[in-house]
């Protein structure tokens, strides 16, 4: 293994382990570095640079989030073992490290610290989701007309729609039209939920889930 991909490992802390796969990987300014739908075998450390983390949608690409150097991204679908929700994009020269999830277990084992940066991070995740639905309203109203709209979507990638009516909606939500109406105001607010003619389209399937992620 190269001495710069050694030495990028030990930032991270010397777990002492024999690190079976991890190297420097080297992207240009708007290099992808992985793709969405793609498999997720490794995630990734930015040694240098920053990336960006994009969603395709029925609005078109959404940044969802961007990363700087000490920073990780690509983690979950190496620890859930599912394929790329995101596209990540070098907006810089960028140099990252790359550990696949075996070395990554590894390196959690033997270096605990690690693992609670991941952990910390996740829970930042949920402290920023229950921030948001706190900023929605998110209450009795809201919440009925979400599992509805998680229940009966129609999949199209990350996206979705869902052929329904007001009275409909709110029917078979057990609300009242006002109560139905103002929910799925707190939905297009956010452009978590957009209406053409009878048709709701959502932008992001699992952005709108999360809002029942705390349930």
């Amino acid at each position: 293994m190269a001495a710069s991909s050694l030495a990028s490992a030990k930032n991270l802390g010397d777990t002492g382990a024999r690190i079976r796969s991890a190297f420097e990987r080297n992207f240009r300014s708007g290099e992808t570095i992985y793709d969405e739908g793609q498999d997720g075998d490794a995630l990734f450390v930015i040694q240098a640079g920053q990336v960006e983390l994009i969603r395709h949608g029925e609005g078109g690409n959404r940044v969802i989030s961007r990363h700087g150097p000490g920073e990780f991204f690509g983690e979950m679908s190496v620890l859930l073992g599912r394929a790329r929700m995101a596209r990540a994009v070098a907006v810089a020269d960028t140099r990252v490290l790359q550990l696949d999830g075996r070395t990554f277990e590894t390196m959690c084992v033997e270096q605990p610290e690690i693992a609670i940066r991941v952990i910390q991070r996740l829970a930042g995740r949920m402290i920023h989701l229950e921030q948001r639905l706190a900023a929605l309203g998110a209450d009795d109203m809201l919440r009925p007309v979400v599992r509805v709209l998680v229940r009966r979507v129609e999949r199209r990638g990350s996206a979705g729609r869902v052929e329904t009516t007001l009275r409909a909606l709110a029917g078979e939500a057990g609300l009242s039209l006002a109560d139905a109406h103002r929910a799925l105001g707190y939905l297009m607010d956010q452009r978590l939920v957009r209406l053409s003619d009878d048709v709701l389209l959502i932008a992001d399937v699992e952005a709108l889930s999360a809002a029942l992620d705390s349930d």
